[in-house]
């Protein structure tokens, strides 16, 4: 029986990309929606409002996601991509209502297959 290799959390990795996108026109409207569908089929989940999350499985997984939103990217805005390890991510702080929230659960690693 094959042995299931342990994944460490300091390589498993979490991407957030933050956006601030223009909405004058209905053409910059329809680039920002098309963008924040593209992140949800993508396999992101909104964390707040353009701010978007994805569990990955380390660098090359990361390089692969980052190519496909550089090639999605909308003419106009600012768009953020960052990375946390998934022990970095285990530390985030949340507050909602001026209340400490429970941290995040991470998915567990058979999530990932």
């Amino acid at each position: 029986m094959a042995k299931t290799p342990y994944l460490s959390g300091y390589r498993l990795m979490w991407i957030f990309v933050m956006f601030d996108l223009p909405v004058g026109t209905k053409k910059e409207m329809r680039e920002a929606t098309r963008f924040r569908q593209f992140l949800l089929d993508q396999g992101f989940e909104m964390s707040q409002f353009s701010v978007y999350a994805r569990f990955c499985n380390g660098k090359d997984s990361f390089d692969s996601h980052l190519a496909r939103i550089e090639r999605n990217l909308p003419e106009k805005g600012d768009i953020h991509v960052l990375t946390f390890t998934d022990r970095q991510y285990e530390g985030i702080v949340r507050f909602s209502s001026q209340r400490r929230q429970k941290p995040r659960k991470n998915p567990d690693q058979l999530a990932l297959f």
